[in-house]
């Protein structure tokens, strides 16, 4: 009977389910989060996921044995995708490095769901390049930099160091559009931030154009009125890495 593991669409929720499968030794299984869940197979068994963080850091610790930190950061980069087969492929590259530790398995082209991996890191790696350098920031009355983005694939986790190291000097925010959340950086450090109103790219479109007035506007209705720091969408913030996954996403080992 196919068992249906239901997470809360997190990295570690993810890491989680993937524990668990082996912990229950489930053979027949598919992992899929609660937002895209649709039952098709009436069927089939679920096991609902309560997300753990040591049970997803035994799993990573693990990973980080056979395939290094390098490994992990592509994994990173599956999850950040938002590919509908990131469940599967990951899945598949854990079982496959739990069964070959002293492989990299990561490099193993010839099987469909390592090649998928690839693909996928190679798509999330462009758009990153791609929103490096085409951001472009707009100064607010408060001198603060403001930039907008709307990326395919949700890479500010992955862009997060590169504006922190380059503009170490001026406070700045860039703000996903399509998925509600940004980083702003206050000269010291960097964090997500969550705005309580969601701006869609339509709306935006609509309401605020590429005037300065409308960038002002923006920042008083979205920003200013409310610390930003308390602004804080917890059901949006466990859909993003965990700052202990951050020293995985570097490239400078």
């Amino acid at each position: 009977m196919m068992t249906t593991l239901l997470y809360d669409g997190s990295f570690d929720g993810l890491f989680t389910a993937i524990f668990e499968i082996f912990e229950y030794r489930y053979k027949d299984v598919e992992i899929v989060s609660r937002e895209r869940f649709h039952q098709e197979n009436i069927f089939a068994e679920i096991h609902e996921v309560i997300t753990q963080p040591d049970k997803s850091e035994r799993v990573l610790k693990k990973l980080e044995q056979n395939l290094g930190k390098q490994g992990i950061y592509k994994l990173l980069k599956v999850f950040l995708s938002e590919d509908p087969e990131l469940e599967k492929v990951t899945l598949s590259a854990v079982k496959q490095s739990v069964k070959n530790p002293q492989q990299n398995i990561l490099e193993n082209y010839a099987d469909s769901d390592i090649m998928k991996i690839s693909k996928i890191c190679k798509s999330v790696d462009r758009e990153s390049h791609r929103m490096t350098a085409f951001v472009r920031f707009e100064k607010m009355q408060d001198g603060i930099f403001f930039s907008k983005i709307d990326p395919d694939f949700n890479v500010l986790p992955l862009i997060r160091k590169h504006f922190s190291d380059r503009y170490q000097d001026q406070k700045w925010m860039i703000y996903d559009l399509r998925r509600n959340y940004g980083i702003f950086y206050d000269l010291e450090t960097s964090d997500f931030f969550y705005p309580e109103e969601k701006l869609d790219s339509k709306n935006y479109q609509e309401k605020f154009h590429d005037e300065e007035r409308n960038y002002q506007t923006l920042w008083q209705r979205y920003f200013t009125k409310t610390n930003i720091v308390e602004r804080k969408n917890l059901k949006l913030h466990v859909q993003h890495v965990p700052k202990r996954y951050w020293k995985y996403l570097t490239e400078k080992w």
